[in-house]
């Protein structure tokens, strides 16, 4: 049987109360929300804080808000939520073609943004589309807030720059006109982890030339983007030769691990043919929107 080691609980009321008891109970407590990542860790013993602060009542850190040029998230709204949003479908497909293959309907009724974030899992998805389209994550301390980019936030497997006494409150993304985004991923069964996935976003030039993209991958041992795949296609007018060599690229940067999922060799070749099928996707989304 799997049970936790005993554990405390507080539920908090608002995001200052939430820092301040992270802040009373130091690096033995954890924040919770979905819970789906934690409590199985807490099962397996893998996880044992002697303190869950219970952040599901914190409604202001559940939002999907348009600013100006970007788009505000709140870290705690749940993985169904960004699903059904169209304004989020419109502006940035791939986190739609990302929410649609999250675990299963459990974990989107219940899991967050910030939660899968936080929990920084080499293989989880929103980490990676959050990386390609440049996103900021807003911690909040009892200094107040501190904006960081996602380059910053994730420095390593299952560990982030945010601190023990911190929280993520907010994701803010920037929107760009002529641009577009896709995500796709391999994984054994519907719910798994990825076997391997790719997230690309593009924005094109007036000419048609690719003026900016951004390329990265899932469960393939690259935690940032893969600049050299990148290099390939910004610049030029995209062609199949062209996607092909990022693609190439993509493979070469991977430094995945055999394990029961696939050997080296498999997941490089999905590196590889994943990268070019989101790149395409997401020039073919401006090309029919005009985004």
């Amino acid at each position: 049987m799997q049970i936790p080691a005993p554990f405390d609980y507080a539920r908090a009321a608002s995001v200052d109360e939430a820092v301040a008891l992270l802040a009373r109970y130091g690096e033995d407590a954890r924040l919770i929300a979905g819970g789906h990542s934690l409590l199985p860790m807490m099962k397996l013993r893998l996880a044992r804080p002697e303190w869950l602060i219970d952040i599901n009542a914190l409604d202001e850190l559940d939002f999907i808000r348009r600013d100006g040029n970007r788009l505000r998230i709140g870290a705690l709204t749940r993985h169904r939520t960004l699903l059904d949003s169209d304004e989020v479908r419109a502006l940035f497909p791939i986190i739609t073609d990302a929410e649609r293959v999250v675990a299963d309907p459990v974990v989107r009724n219940r899991g967050t943004i910030g939660g899968s974030l936080c929990q920084a899992d080499p293989a989880e998805d929103l980490s990676t589309v959050c990386t390609v389209l440049g996103a900021e994550a807003v911690i909040h301390g009892a200094n107040g807030d501190r904006v960081i980019g996602m380059e910053d936030f994730h420095r390593g497997p299952y560990e982030t720059a945010v601190e023990f006494d911190e929280m993520l409150t907010e994701v803010r993304l920037p929107i760009r006109e002529r641009s577009s985004s896709a995500y796709e991923k391999v994984e054994r069964r519907v719910g798994d982890w990825a076997v391997a996935a790719a997230g690309a976003g593009v924005t094109l030039a007036e000419d048609g030339t690719i003026a900016d993209i951004a390329i990265g991958l899932t469960a393939v041992g690259v935690e940032t983007r893969v600049a050299d795949a990148e290099a390939v296609l910004r610049g030029r007018h995209p062609s199949d030769e062209l996607i092909a060599q990022a693609g190439q690229a993509a493979a070469r940067a991977a430094e995945p691990l055999a394990d029961q999922r696939g050997s080296e060799e498999y997941k490089r070749h999905l590196a590889d043919a994943l990268t070019q099928r989101v790149v395409r996707r997401s020039i073919a989304r401006i090309q029919t929107t005009g985004a």
